[in-house]
């Protein structure tokens, strides 16, 4: 699997939404086209929504090795704000690109 890119995004990027990294749906494995399809699908759902679990679950989101955090969180941030692309694709793309940047560990004390 061909490893992809974090993109730089510009401030009027954030601020209006991007979606020129978004990957193309043809693209974008089923399970991240699935509303709780996996982890990464119910984080971005609660992230767009505003509900508590990817508050609850950010501290155990960590950048994969060779992932600038700040940069990849950015453009996922200017997918989510673009008005753009149908629902199901913005949140498909976003959990996708979140899976191929981040781990994620909750480790129990």
């Amino acid at each position: 699997m061909k490893k992809i890119k974090v993109p730089e995004i510009t401030d009027a990027e954030i601020a209006f939404g991007s979606i020129t990294h978004l990957p193309k749906w043809s693209v974008i494995p089923d399970e991240f086209k699935e509303h709780d399809g996996n982890f990464w699908t119910k984080f971005i759902s609660s992230w767009f929504f505003g509900s508590a679990f990817a508050k609850e679950k950010l501290p155990f989101v960590k950048a994969k090795n060779g992932i600038d955090d700040k940069k990849a969180m950015r453009a996922i941030t200017a997918i989510l704000k673009s008005y753009e692309p149908k629902h199901e694709h913005k949140e498909a793309g976003a959990a996708y690109l979140m899976s191929q940047w981040f781990d994620y560990t909750e480790k129990k004390e």
